[in-house]
């Protein structure tokens, strides 16, 4: 299973919600996530460590998600 991303993306009309994306490594999670929103900026992605989603992330490297009831937070803990 690839690794699970949590990426901080800034749209042409303001802040998405949180995004997840799986990936192997971050480099490849920011080329999916470029590809998925190619007008936008992808601001940060970090692994997701510890953080623990309700919502369905996906499983395959490529799977892309937006969780509409969650915002991005900068990291605290520095994972």
């Amino acid at each position: 299973m690839a690794k699970l991303f949590i990426a901080h993306v800034r749209g042409l009309v303001g802040q998405r919600p949180l995004v997840t994306v799986r990936a192997a490594a971050e480099g490849e999670a920011r080329l999916f996530l470029e590809a998925a929103y190619p007008d936008d900026e992808v601001v940060e992605v970090v692994e997701a460590g510890d953080w623990v989603s309700t919502s369905d992330t996906g499983t395959e490297a490529g799977d892309v998600r937006e969780h509409p009831d969650t915002e991005w937070q900068a990291s605290t803990s520095g994972f």
